[in-house]
């Protein structure tokens, strides 16, 4: 499969940013951005005294590709200085599953169900040493997820619903992006794909999956990906890193889901949309197999003609 690398630019300007980068709403790599002492400051031993023992949620796998459709992890509690020196490891001594499990912490709210990450809220000490490129509006500010990873840890390929900034703060990471137009070839389960295995996929299985154009880049420390809405991602920590991801709202606020505390349910028109198509589809069953064929092609032709872009990636 052929691989187009992202683009990588050397000291944006956030007038740059939004006139010639931001519109054209595709991925772009921001090299010399300033982050302020986080970049240097964030070692194993500093990250661990700085927040303390204070508990975190955290993901656990005995393999390297975490799953979340078929769920091949368990969630375990750890105080924060533990888990840190644990997830620098490659071999435990002390582990859940197996001595050279994986870790994962992505930051919640203080009630996952109702409260989005913020690192200012969940993680004080470390945001203050924290510089966000604020190139969207104060307003437009969605949620700042801390993230840290074991070397080798692969996350599924999936989507959100915001734009955002994968800000590398410390280690190298490897992203392999996929365009919206590519979904068909990716075997969706809600906002997740089903080909876990992007380098060696499986193609009696996923067929289609070849026509995705694969879009890809290294990231150090330093580096910050722009992944714009709906654009789909796989990441894999070639060492173990901490990241910053910052979410912001694209479209108008009320057009998002107000339960969402992820920023990755469907905006309300696409899930009110996609629950009318269902509805269609169960009328459909009342006919003939010969007819519901005929009028299912026929609807799908009408959503091209009415709903599809023809100037797009």
């Amino acid at each position: 499969m052929a691989v187009v690398p992202v683009e990588r630019l050397e000291g944006v300007t956030r007038e740059r940013f939004l006139r010639d980068i931001y519109p054209r709403r595709k991925p772009v790599v921001l090299k010399g951005m300033e982050l302020g002492t986080c970049t240097t400051k964030w070692t194993v031993d500093y990250l661990s005294q700085a927040e303390g023992s204070k508990e975190v949620k955290i993901h656990v796998s005995a393999v390297p590709q975490m799953d979340f459709l078929s769920k091949n992890f368990v969630y375990r509690t750890l105080p924060f200085d533990a888990f840190v020196r644990r997830a620098a490891e490659v071999k435990h001594k002390e582990y859940f599953l197996s001595e050279d499990e994986k870790y994962y912490l992505r930051s919640v709210g203080e009630d996952a169900r109702k409260d989005i990450a913020d690192i200012s809220k969940q993680f004080p000490v470390l945001a203050q040493d924290v510089q966000i490129p604020e190139y969207f509006e104060k307003e437009q500010f969605f949620s700042s997820v801390f993230r840290i990873s074991s070397a080798g840890l692969q996350l599924w390929t999936h989507y959100d619903v915001m734009d955002n900034f994968l800000i590398q703060v410390t280690g190298k990471k490897r992203v392999v992006l996929y365009s919206p137009r590519d979904a068909p070839y990716l075997y969706l389960s809600g906002t997740k794909s089903e080909v876990l295995d992007v380098d060696n996929p499986d193609l009696e299985k996923y067929p289609l999956f070849v026509k995705a154009k694969r879009y890809q880049c290294f990231l150090e420390a330093g580096d910050i990906l722009f992944i714009p809405a709906l654009w789909f991602h796989n990441v894999i920590s070639e060492e173990f890193g901490v990241a910053l991801n910052v979410f912001w709202k694209h479209l108008p606020a009320e057009s998002y889901d107000k339960t969402d505390t992820y920023g990755n349910k469907d905006p309300t028109a696409a899930s009110r949309a996609l629950q009318i198509l269902d509805r269609a589809l169960k009328t459909l069953e009342e006919l003939p197999e010969e007819y519901r064929d005929f009028y299912a092609r026929r609807m799908v032709l009408r959503i091209q003609q009415k709903a599809y872009r023809d100037d797009y990636g």
